[in-house]
């Protein structure tokens, strides 16, 4: 079967054509695939199936082999390749997601995709629904992690996304406290995790650790999640640039409360892989 590795500033991905929806046992799949020594490697892998209620289906399977419901960086690479490859011929189009229906515009050049904007949908609030333990909503809460403490506040944008406020912190500190939080008894079903540094009234750095993944250099929800809590916070206006590692993306929050994202997907390299086993 042939495969696109694809990234959005650098959360990697592995873009199936699935449409016959001819394969199985994903989650090994997406294991076997993502590891980085043996298979492909990747954040993640992501299928192109048919969709009775969008222009395509968008599935994506973390490198442990779980399910995710959303992925802002996967959602900009699977728009660029389904466009790219001509399965869609228009340039805003909808996508069906466990998360509900996406709606990405391209900006295109010279026939192919160059950057993405996509409603993200509206940030949820309430505990229950996000879900944290707790009634209300989990606004500049404390956490305690390893003995330390920190800030946060939890939304749930597609998926569930904690926002710590921090000064900047190490890449040893991220891969520590990352798991740790993600895995904390406030979070029922886990959570991603965005330490978030702001850095003006309308920039911030965010780092993320991701359910599933573990550390990425980019996190499209998580950057809309870390938006919208500065901005809830005071720190921040409603439109903000976000500072990843490899690149930035332009996070707006409408006043109808719909957040829309925009950035970068590229693709890295094409192949062919045998997927015998997993038909």
């Amino acid at each position: 079967m042939r495969f696109t590795k694809a990234h959005g500033l650098g959360n990697d991905f592995i873009l199936l054509d699935d449409r016959a929806q001819a394969l199985r046992e994903l989650s090994a799949l997406a294991q076997t695939l993502c590891d980085r020594r043996t298979g492909i490697g990747g954040d993640g892998v992501i299928l192109v199936e048919p969709s009775g209620a969008a222009a395509a289906r968008m599935r994506i399977i973390n490198s442990d082999g779980s399910e995710a419901e959303m992925c802002g960086n996967g959602i900009r690479c699977f728009a660029k390749y389904v466009y790219d490859k001509g399965i869609v011929k228009k340039s805003t189009f909808c996508v069906e997601t466990l998360a509900g229906i996406m709606e990405p515009t391209l900006e295109t050049e010279n026939g192919r995709a160059k950057t993405v904007t996509v409603g993200m949908g509206k940030p949820v609030l309430e505990r229950e629904k996000i879900p944290v333990e707790g009634a209300g909503t989990c606004l500049n809460q404390k956490l305690i992690a390893l003995g330390r403490e920190f800030i946060f506040s939890t939304v749930l944008l597609g998926v569930p996304h904690t926002v710590v406020f921090t000064e900047e912190l190490s890449e040893a500190d991220v891969l520590k406290y990352g798991p740790a939080i993600e895995t904390h008894p406030l979070f029922p079903r886990k959570t991603n995790v965005n330490f978030t540094t702001v850095l003006s009234g309308s920039a911030i750095r965010v780092r993320t650790w991701e359910r599933g993944c573990g550390a990425t250099l980019a996190c499209g929800t998580g950057s809309s999640s870390a938006a919208v809590c500065c901005a809830l916070a005071g720190f921040t206006g409603r439109d903000v640039t976000v500072h990843l590692p490899l690149g930035e993306l332009f996070i707006r929050w409408a006043e109808d409360d719909t957040v829309f994202m925009t950035g970068p997907a590229a693709f890295v390299y094409e192949g062919e892989i045998d997927l015998s086993r997993f038909l």
